[in-house]
């Protein structure tokens, strides 16, 4: 048995700790994300309808909210290497449902599978890969956490759809692909030290809603609403775009649907690396102001079949949602008791989720009424008015900006 206030391995952080948590959290999410420009061989294939598509899609964002509304603790009290590994295990299941899927259950199984994983790793890979880190690099961890959940979803539909566009068995090469790096990352997270001090429960862990210490709590209504939209954004591309691309531009090729998902993410990544650039005062209310620009560039894309629109909008929104993430996520964090972080950042990933899910599911169900296109509409719009008041609340002068001063 440990002490309290002792780490349970005598293993000191080394600088490739903090990197191979990195890389577990990155192919752990890419997982999430493979799907994305499979789902219309899919609809070939089994035949549903685009609503059905966002309801799959919510199955893996009500995965993620339940383990993180009733685990988004655990990591604190079992230690970041188990939940880590857990994580690894379920992904693996996911794939496998979806290589010997064989209709819609199979999806909806592998989905809810995922989310479950996503779910343990977005609190306990994020605040792992911070606390592996030497004293000297924490910086670049801190970057790195962000970096590795934006790039791991968006590293998804790009490698599906390469692999899809131009390998053998599109509805199966990505997922066994995925498998082999998900091998790679077992290894790496058994090599890894616990960062957890002190005596660690045993038996089941403690069913309970990630609840924010009353100190973070000023910081994280703003954070959290900014994190809101910005998933919002990326639930947009990562459930309906690719069908809208195909159906409405015409874009067939399944690398170039993924690389146009991938933009986004990957602008995300860029995005906050400005946040080095700007205190979280200013990055969150930038942020949210380049939403707005996104989401009113997505807009034009649907009534102009733009192509260059919508890849513009992926861009400028994508970077909005960077800053205001990870400007976010270090804004709850650095307030957050030492031993309620991963709970504290569990419960900003709930607030992210509900704005990845929600909306895509009443864009499923207005796409059975007014089509695709106008769904997008509506969509646009509705994040335009939520990305507006956000930044109006996090301006220095508003009610969420002193917040963040104080």
């Amino acid at each position: 048995m440990t002490t309290p206030g002792t780490s349970p391995t005598a293993r000191p952080a080394r600088s490739w700790h903090y990197l191979a948590a990195a890389y577990v959290f990155t192919v752990g999410m890419a997982g999430t994300t493979l799907p994305t420009p499979l789902y219309g061989l899919y609809q070939e294939e089994i035949g549903f309808s685009s609503f059905v598509v966002t309801v799959v899609f919510a199955t893996y964002a009500a995965g993620v909210i339940a383990v993180l509304a009733l685990l988004g603790g655990v990591s604190d009290q079992r230690g970041r290497r188990p939940v880590l590994l857990a994580a690894l295990v379920l992904s693996m299941a996911s794939a496998l449902c979806f290589v010997f899927e064989a209709g819609l259950p199979p999806l909806f199984v592998g989905r809810v599978l995922s989310g479950f994983a996503a779910g343990l790793l977005t609190g306990a890979a994020t605040v792992a890969v911070m606390e592996l880190a030497p004293p000297a690099s924490r910086m670049h961890a801190a970057f790195a956490a962000t970096a590795a959940n934006m790039g791991g979803l968006g590293c998804g539909p790009l490698l599906a759809g390469v692999l899809a566009e131009y390998a053998p068995a599109p509805l199966r090469t990505p997922y066994l692909v995925h498998l082999g790096l998900l091998v790679v990352a077992v290894v790496l997270t058994a090599l890894l030290p616990e960062t957890v001090r002190g005596t660690r429960a045993a038996g089941w862990p403690r069913l309970r809603a990630p609840r924010v210490p009353r100190e973070v709590r000023s910081v994280f209504a703003p954070a959290a609403l900014a994190g809101f939209t910005g998933f919002a954004l990326f639930g947009l591309f990562t459930s309906v775009a690719p069908s809208f691309m195909q159906r409405e531009l015409g874009v067939t090729n399944l690398a170039v649907a993924g690389a146009v998902v991938f933009s986004a993410f990957a602008s995300s990544t860029l995005g906050q690396l400005l946040v080095d650039r700007l205190t979280v005062v200013r990055a969150l209310p930038a942020g949210c102001a380049l939403l707005v620009g996104g989401m009113a560039l997505i807009g034009a894309s649907l009534p102009a079949h733009s192509l260059p629109l919508l890849l513009a909008g992926a861009v400028v929104g994508g970077a909005g949602q960077g800053l205001a993430f990870r400007a976010g996520i270090a804004a709850v964090s650095a307030r957050a008791p030492e031993e309620r972080r991963g709970e504290t950042v569990s419960a900003f990933f709930v607030a992210a989720y509900l704005g990845i899910s929600l909306p895509v599911v009443g864009v499923g169900a207005l796409t059975t009424v007014l089509g695709l296109r106008d769904a997008g509409l509506v969509f646009t719009g509705c994040g335009v008015v939520v990305a507006l008041f956000a930044a109006a609340r996090l301006r220095p002068g508003g009610a969420g900006g002193r917040a963040l001063r104080a």
